[in-house]
């Protein structure tokens, strides 16, 4: 293959180096473009640029792959536990035994949460979206650790904040969503494993311990492991530019919050459930809303199956069907609205007209049918997805300040009015 490709312009040539992932991925290397020629190249959404080099994820949606770190996602989901995936994510490689061991060690150490951000909660509105208000504490707390905001960092200290904030997280989701129901916040266990002690402190009691079924700490280590990371999608792709400004660790992930609230990109499992919801009040008939996805000049659209980025399948959504199936014979509910799910779920797996166009449930479809069987409301799927992605945005920051990347500063190709005077105001 050749090392270059030429791109011509009038009369004149430009070579420019092509590249290759470790994984075959090509690429043509346009970021001298502007110094050589004047140009600069217009992608509307970025769909077809690379913004970095990553080692982290790679995923490949023609064919249904998704790795970490080289390890499939398969693997991963059925043997490892998230812990050992963020740890694996954001330092590079599967800890031994002694490394997982200090990691959990560490991160129980910094669990609890300070006593002065329960005041935040008296300040929101009743009502107020939990991930408007997840935003706003992960950024507060830059306030409570004052030694993140100095200039630099060493990597003891880069560490330790990245320690504080998986520990903190989880205790700051499970209080989001205690206040939300007017319960008293409960604080860690730390003789619990990660995930069983988020679960206590989501749906325990203070006056007695609740005893969490090992089905769903299973279920709810596979969706954090399988929400981890994600290559550059919008939210990790804006932790990295907020990052590369040299902001600290709490504030890019703030940021990230904020665009993983976006319907388009976190909301799309609230967004299931609300359907299937639709569905119920209208009479569940399937039938129905089966024909309406089929035909192409209603409006209506099935939530939750196929992917913009999987042509094929989504490897998530087959990992995480098992573990949908095992939560629902466990829990024994009976749900009018999981039954419907259940059967868009057997027209979808086996109607040609949904597996010609290769819409098969995606992991956002069982995710939503999960957490609601697990008992969240739906305005908190959104966060739940931002604690299982928190260690690949970290990772994703992590590396992109080890690269020293500049600073993000996409152009733009003006459209507006040029060449206007200034009118006085009384001449307008």
């Amino acid at each position: 293959m050749a090392d270059t490709a030429q791109l011509k312009i009038g009369d004149k040539t430009y070579d420019l180096p092509v590249i290759e992932g470790t994984e075959g991925e090509k690429a043509i290397d346009i970021s001298k473009l502007r110094d050589q020629s004047g140009y600069v190249t217009l992608d509307i959404g970025y769909k077809n640029t690379g913004a970095t080099k990553s080692a982290i994820t790679f995923l490949d949606g023609e064919v249904g792959i998704l790795k970490y770190r080289g390890y499939p996602i398969e693997q991963l989901a059925e043997k490892s536990t998230f812990v050992e995936v963020a740890y694996l994510l954001i330092y590079g490689d599967l800890p031994s035994a002694e490394q997982l061991k200090n990691f959990e060690l560490e991160i129980s150490r910094h669990t609890l949460v300070h006593e002065d951000m329960k005041k935040f909660f008296d300040g929101f509105p009743s009502g107020s979206h939990p991930m408007g208000q997840l935003s706003s504490l992960i950024g507060a707390l830059a306030a409570f650790n004052p030694a993140s905001l100095k200039q630099s960092l060493s990597a003891e200290e880069v560490n330790l904040e990245i320690i504080k904030l998986i520990a903190k997280m989880s205790t700051i989701v499970s209080w989001i969503y205690k206040k939300s129901l007017g319960h008293p916040v409960i604080y860690p266990r730390n003789q619990y494993d990660y995930v069983t002690n988020f679960m206590h402190m989501t749906f325990g009691q203070r006056t007695e311990e609740v005893e969490i079924d090992p089905v769903v700490v299973s279920a709810m280590n596979k969706l954090l492991i399988l929400h981890a990371d994600h290559e550059q999608n919008c939210s990790t792709s804006t932790v990295r530019i907020v990052g590369s400004s040299d902001a600290n660790l709490y504030a890019s992930i703030s940021a990230g919050i904020s665009a993983l609230w976006g319907p388009l990109h976190g909301g799309a499992n609230q967004a299931v459930i609300e359907m299937l919801q639709k569905i119920k009040e209208d009479g569940g008939d399937t039938d129905k809303w089966i024909a309406k996805a089929k035909d192409k000049n209603d409006p209506f659209r099935l939530m939750g199956f196929g992917h913009r980025v999987y042509k094929n399948f989504d490897p998530r959504a087959k990992i995480i069907k098992k573990a949908c199936d095992d939560i629902l014979e466990k829990l024994g509910i009976n749900d009018e609205t999981l039954e419907i799910a259940k059967k868009l779920e057997e027209v979808a797996l086996h109607d040609p007209y949904f597996v010609e166009r290769k819409l098969y449930p995606n992991v956002d479809f069982y995710s939503g049918i999960i957490y609601t069987a697990l008992g969240f409301p739906t305005d908190m799927f959104t966060v739940l997805f931002a604690l299982g992605r928190l260690p690949g945005w970290i990772a994703q920051w992590k590396e992109m300040k080890a690269n020293k990347e500049p600073i993000g500063r996409p152009r733009q190709i003006y459209v507006g009015a040029t060449d206007k005077n200034y009118t006085d105001i009384k001449n307008r």
